[in-house]
């Protein structure tokens, strides 16, 4: 059994394997986002060449050099030519204003430094629980547009007009 397993492990050609792998994603000489991989896959010889995380995923988005948001999954598929990764298996976001984004999976545009889903979607925030059929949303999530809202909002006494 040892033996399948060693081979089966291999790298293919055209292939590179990593464990515990960083990469840095910066614009103009400043860092945007950081990738953490545990178990790291580049395919150059696929028909479209990618790179494949596995196991665990972690990205850090920076403003600033300050940490804005942080996603974590279980899997990732980094497409180079199309600026997109898709990210799925228990996706997770977190920003800095302890919003939380919950689905299966998720796109990541890196050019348009956006976020897309047709998956159902939870949104937690400390007063509100969000659902929604999919999802875009700017890479900082500032900007959400749910599809088929649901949820339970708070609103503060008199901030709604009375119907008189």
């Amino acid at each position: 059994m040892t033996e399948i397993n060693d081979l089966t492990n291999r790298p293919r050609a055209g292939e590179d394997r990593g464990k515990d792998v960083t990469i840095l994603y910066s614009r103009n000489g400043n860092v945007t986002a950081k990738l953490f991989g545990r178990n790291f896959v580049r395919s150059e010889s696929a028909k479209q060449p990618y790179t494949e995380m596995k196991d665990s995923v972690r990205v850090e988005f920076y403003d600033s050099m300050k940490v804005k948001n942080v996603l974590t999954a279980r899997y990732a598929r980094w497409y180079e030519k199309d600026n997109n990764i898709l990210i799925r298996d228990s996706v997770h976001l977190v920003n800095d204003r302890n919003e939380h984004l919950y689905t299966s999976e998720i796109v990541w545009n890196q050019k348009m430094q956006q976020f897309f889903t047709e998956k159902p979607v939870r949104i937690v925030t400390p007063t509100q629980v969000l659902y929604g059929t999919s999802m875009e949303a700017s890479q900082d999530f500032s900007y959400q547009n749910i599809h088929n809202l649901t949820g339970e909002v708070r609103v503060d006494k008199g901030a709604v007009p009375s119907g008189e």
